[in-house]
C-alpha cells in the first residue's frame, strides 16, 4: 500500500514501520497476530507517511521546515524558535480533500463497527522512525484522548503532525542521530476504552530497575493511563513471577504494592476539553484497582507479546469500566535493560551512614551527588545548572534536554513507570521518583547525596557522601565444587543480583522481611487488644486496612516478600530462616512492646526455636508457616527450604517439628526440606542425632563463635578477641562437617569469613564443605578464592553419603 492514505490495524503489521511508525506498526501486530490468541486490542486505522507527505506538499510547508532546521544546526536560532515556527507552519495549513475524505470515511466505518453515531477515539502520533529497538521515542509527540467527531478528530489529526516538531522532539532526534527530513508521523486513530471508567496503566515484561528477565511489572492508576505515563500519580505496583505463568496449580504474584493514586484522568462534558484531572476518593486511593485474577491476566498477555516479538516489551493496557474487559492499547520495544551488556556488573555502595531527609521509588542502581537545583515549572528549565541534582514536581517530554545534563533527578510524583523513570533509565541518570515532600523538602543550592544502591526504596541524603563504584566482570569466573551461595538481606535487594552465578541463596533472613516490609509484631495482630500504645494501634489498622483479618496483612505481606526473594534464583535452593529475633528486636516492631518481656541478655534468650512451640508465640509463629505454605504451595516456590534457627536440644527440635506440621509444613511432604543452624555447642556435640530431624545444616559461624569462646558478639571491650578463626571454633566446624557428612546430610555456612580470610575458605575447602553462603558483594572475590583453595587442596573432597538431599 505505498501510495495509500489510510491503513487498518489488521491490515499492517511489524514490517510496516516506514508506513505507519513503529507504535501503530504494532498496533497493527497484535490486532493481526495477536487476537487469536487472546489479546485484546481495541480497534482502529492509522494514516500513513504517504498522508504526512501529501500535507506538507499540499501546504507549501517543506521550504519553511528545511529553512528552520538549518538555521537551527548553524546557530542562527534556538530550539524553541524553529520548533515554534514550523509547529505554526503545519497548524496553519489545511487538508486536502483526499486526506480529508480518507479519514472521514474511515472514522465513519470505525463508528459503524463500534455501534455509535460517533465513536470517541485516541488520536495518537506514531513515527515512522518510532519505538525501535535502539531508540524509545518515549512521549516526543503528542496524543489527544476522547476525541469525538470529524471535526475534532481532524483538528486532532493536525496537532499530532505539528507534535513531530515539539523542542522535545527535535532535540530527541538530534541526540539519537535522526535526519529531521526522513522522519514522518503516521496517526492512530483507536476506538477509546472506556478507562475512565476503571482503570489502566504501563506493563514491562522485563523488572525495569534490574533487567531481571522473569517478572513482568505492571503499574495502575484509576481513570486514563495518561497520568502513569506522565507521572503525575504514585501508582499501585505488581510484579509476576513469568515462569509460573503456564502452570494452573499456580498464582505467581510476587508483589503487591499500593500506591496513593492521588488522582485520576477522566472524560470532559461539554466544550472543548476533552479530558480533566481530578482528586480521587479515599476508597479509590486505598484499594488495589486490580484484582490478583487481573493481574495475572494482564501478565499473560505480556508473556504472549514478549514471546511473539522475540523481545522484551513495553507495554500500556486499559480496562474497561462497562465491560470488565482488559484491553492492550500500545507495545513497544523495551530498550535500556536490553541494551545492556551481558556479562558486566556494576555496583554502587555508600561508605558513610547517615538518616535519610526523604525516599522514594528507586530508579536505577547508581548513586549521585550535587547541589539541588529546584524548578517548578517547565518555564524555568533555562535556569537548569549543569551537573545539578534536578528536584521537580514531575517531568514531561519537554525537559528531557535538561534531564541529560543532570547528575540526578528527584520528583514529587510518578511511579518507576512514569516518564521521568523512563528517561532517567534511558540517559542513564539516577532518580528517586514519588518523594511527595522534595520540593518542600529540599533547598535550592542545597548539597545532597542520592542514593538508588539500596534496593526498591532510594533515599537522598544531607550532604556529599562517600561511596564507591565497585565493576564486576562475571565473564572470567572458574567453576567451584563448592557451591558458592548468597546471603539475601531483603526482597529489594534480591534482584539486584540475579546476574551474579550464585547456586542459590544459602540464608534468606525471614526477621528482615518482617522488620522492613511487615513492620508489625505478629502478636500484636493475633491479640490486638493487648496493643496499649494508641500511636502503635493506628499505623496497625492503617497497614491492615483491606484486610478482612488484621493476621491475613502479615501472611500476605511476609509471602509476598519471601517470593520476591526466591524469584531470582529459582530454581535454585532458597533456604529461609524461620524469624530469629531477639526479645529487645521484637520489642520494636509495631505493638511489639506489650509482648515482649526485658531480658539482661536477649542473645541467649528466648529467641529462634525456643519461641515457636511457647505459647507467647505460638500463634505468632503459625502465620510465619502460613506464609511459607503460600510461598511454595500456592505461589509455586517449592525451592524454598526452610531453616530452624537457634535450635538448642533434640526435645526442642522434636516439638518445633511437630508445631510446624500441625501448621501444613511436614518435612518430606510435597518434597519440603527443613534444614537447621548449626550455631551452639551442643548442635556439634549431638549432630548425629540432630542429622536424622533434618536434611541440612547451616554453620552459623558468628553464633557458634560467641558460645565457643565465651564472647559476646555484641561486645566492643572484646571485639579483638572475637574471631572465627580461633582454633576451637575450626575444631568444631571441621567436627560438625564430618558428622554431618556421616550422616549423609548436607552442610555449609553463612557468614563473612570465608570472604575476608582466604585462609578460612582454605580450611573449609579441606574440610570437605558442601556450600559457602556470604554477602553479594564478596561473592566474585570469594568464587576465585574458593576456586584456589580447591586447587591447592590435597585432601580431596569428603562428598556427602549417596542419595543425600541436593
Amino acid at each position: 500500500m505505498p501510495d495509500a492514505l489510510i491503513a487498518w490495524f489488521e491490515d499492517i503489521g511489524r514490517g510496516d514501520v516506514a508506513m505507519v511508525g513503529g507504535k501503530n506498526a504494532s498496533l497493527g501486530e497484535m490486532v493481526s497476530a495477536l487476537s487469536k490468541r487472546g489479546i485484546r486490542v481495541p480497534g482502529g486505522f492509522a494514516t500513513t507517511a504517504q498522508a504526512y507527505r501529501h500535507y506538507i506538499a499540499a501546504n507549501g510547508i517543506e521550504p519553511e521546515m528545511r529553512r528552520w532546521i538549518e538555521a537551527l544546526a548553524v546557530g542562527r536560532a534556538s530550539l524553541q524558535v524553529a520548533g515554534a515556527a514550523i509547529r505554526h507552519a503545519f497548524l496553519e495549513g489545511a487538508f486536502p480533500p483526499q486526506i480529508e475524505a480518507a479519514i472521514g470515511e474511515a472514522y465513519d466505518a470505525l463508528s459503524a463497527r463500534s455501534e455509535q453515531d460517533a465513536v470517541s477515539v485516541a488520536v495518537r502520533s506514531s513515527a515512522t522512525a518510532e519505538d525501535l529497538p535502539e531508540a524509545s521515542f518515549a512521549g516526543q509527540q503528542e496524543t489527544f484522548l476522547n476525541v469525538t467527531g470529524k471535526r475534532a478528530l481532524l483538528d486532532a489529526c493536525r496537532r499530532c503532525f505539528a507534535s513531530l516538531f515539539t523542542d522535545r522532539a527535535i532535540s530527541y532526534r538530534q541526540a539519537q542521530g535522526f535526519d529531521h527530513m526522513d522522519v514522518a508521523l503516521s496517526i492512530g486513530v483507536q476506538r477509546m476504552v472506556r478507562s475512565d471508567l476503571a482503570g489502566s496503566g504501563v506493563m514491562f515484561s522485563v523488572d525495569t530497575e534490574t533487567g531481571f528477565p522473569d517478572v513482568i511489572v505492571i503499574s495502575a492508576a484509576w481513570g486514563l493511563g495518561e497520568t502513569v505515563v506522565q507521572g503525575s500519580v504514585d501508582p499501585d505496583t505488581y510484579r509476576v513471577f513469568k515462569p509460573f505463568l503456564e502452570r494452573a496449580d499456580t498464582a505467581p504474584l510476587i508483589e503487591r504494592s499500593l500506591g496513593a493514586k492521588e488522582r485520576k484522568m477522566a472524560y470532559a462534558t461539554g466544550g472543548s476539553v476533552r479530558t480533566l484531572t481530578k482528586r480521587t476518593t479515599r476508597r479509590e486511593r486505598e484499594t488495589f484497582v486490580l484484582s490478583d485474577d487481573e493481574v495475572l491476566e494482564l501478565a499473560r498477555c505480556a508473556k504472549t507479546i514478549e514471546k511473539h516479538y522475540g523481545r522484551a516489551m513495553d507495554m500500556e493496557w486499559a480496562k474497561d469500566g462497562t465491560s470488565g474487559e482488559l484491553f492492550i492499547v500500545q507495545a513497544r520495544p523495551e530498550t535500556v535493560q536490553s541494551g545492556r551488556t551481558a556479562g558486566k556488573l556494576t555496583t554502587y555502595r555508600l561508605k558513610q551512614h547517615a538518616e535519610p531527609l526523604l525516599t522514594g521509588a528507586a530508579v536505577g542502581e547508581a548513586i549521585a551527588t550535587g547541589e539541588v537545583c529546584a524548578i517548578r515549572d517547565a518555564s524555568q528549565i533555562e535556569a537548569f545548572r549543569d551537573g545539578a541534582i534536578l528536584v521537580t514536581g514531575m517531568t514531561d517530554p519537554d525537559w528531557v534536554p535538561i534531564m541529560k545534563r543532570a547528575a540526578g533527578i528527584i520528583t514529587d510524583h510518578g511511579g518507576t513507570t512514569s516518564h521521568a523513570a523512563i528517561v532517567s533509565r534511558e540517559l542513564g541518570v539516577p532518580a528517586i521518583v514519588g518523594t511527595q515532600t522534595a520540593t518542600r523538602s529540599l533547598q535550592d543550592g542545597q548539597p545532597i547525596t542520592l542514593s538508588c544502591a539500596e534496593g526498591d526504596r532510594g533515599a537522598v541524603y544531607e550532604g556529599t557522601l562517600e561511596f564507591e563504584t565497585i565493576e564486576f566482570d562475571l565473564a572470567d569466573l572458574p567453576e567451584t565444587e563448592t557451591d558458592v551461595m548468597l546471603n539475601i538481606a531483603s526482597p529489594a535487594a534480591a534482584m539486584r543480583w540475579w546476574r551474579l552465578p550464585a547456586r542459590g541463596v544459602g540464608l534468606a533472613r525471614m526477621e528482615f522481611v518482617i522488620n522492613h516490609l511487615v513492620k508489625v509484631h505478629p502478636m500484636a495482630l493475633v491479640a490486638p487488644e493487648k496493643v496499649t500504645s494508641e500511636d502503635a494501634k493506628l499505623a496497625i489498622a492503617e497497614l491492615t486496612r483491606g484486610y478482612a483479618e488484621p493476621t491475613d496483612y502479615f501472611v500476605d505481606t511476609l509471602a509476598l516478600g519471601i517470593a520476591k526473594l526466591a524469584a531470582p534464583f529459582h530454581p535454585q535452593p532458597v533456604i529461609v530462616r524461620l524469624s530469629d529475633f531477639k526479645t529487645n528486636e521484637y520489642a520494636h516492631l509495631l505493638g511489639g512492646e506489650a509482648f515482649e518481656p526485658d531480658e539482661e541478655n536477649p542473645m541467649i534468650g528466648w529467641r529462634g526455636a525456643s519461641r515457636y512451640y511457647s505459647p507467647g508465640y505460638k500463634a505468632g509463629f503459625a502465620l510465619e508457616c502460613r506464609a511459607l505454605r503460600r510461598v511454595r504451595e500456592e505461589i509455586g516456590f517449592e525451592n524454598v527450604i526452610i531453616m530452624v534457627p537457634f535450635c538448642r536440644t533434640l526435645a526442642e527440635a522434636d516439638r518445633v517439628l511437630e508445631v510446624m506440621a500441625e501448621n501444613g509444613l511436614e518435612r518430606g511432604r510435597n518434597g519440603l526440606q527443613i534444614y537447621m543452624m548449626c550455631e551452639i555447642p551442643a548442635n556439634v556435640l549431638l549432630a548425629e542425632e540432630f542429622a536424622q530431624r533434618f536434611d541440612g545444616f547451616s554453620i552459623g559461624s558468628n553464633d557458634l563463635t560467641q558460645l565457643v569462646l565465651g564472647i559476646d558478639r555484641d561486645s566492643e571491650l572484646l571485639a579483638d578477641q572475637f574471631d572465627e578463626r580461633n582454633e576451637a571454633v575450626k575444631r568444631a566446624i571441621g567436627e560438625a562437617i564430618i558428622k554431618a557428612h556421616q550422616a549423609g546430610i548436607k552442610i555449609g555456612i553463612c557468614g563473612q569469613a570465608p570472604s575476608d580470610h582466604p585462609e578460612f575458605a582454605g580450611f573449609l575447602v579441606d574440610c570437605g564443605i558442601d556450600s559457602i553462603s556470604l554477602n553479594p558483594d564478596s561473592f566474585v572475590a570469594a568464587v576465585k578464592v574458593v576456586a584456589q583453595a580447591e586447587a591447592m587442596s590435597d585432601k580431596g573432597r569428603a562428598q556427602p553419603a549417596e542419595g543425600s538431599p541436593t
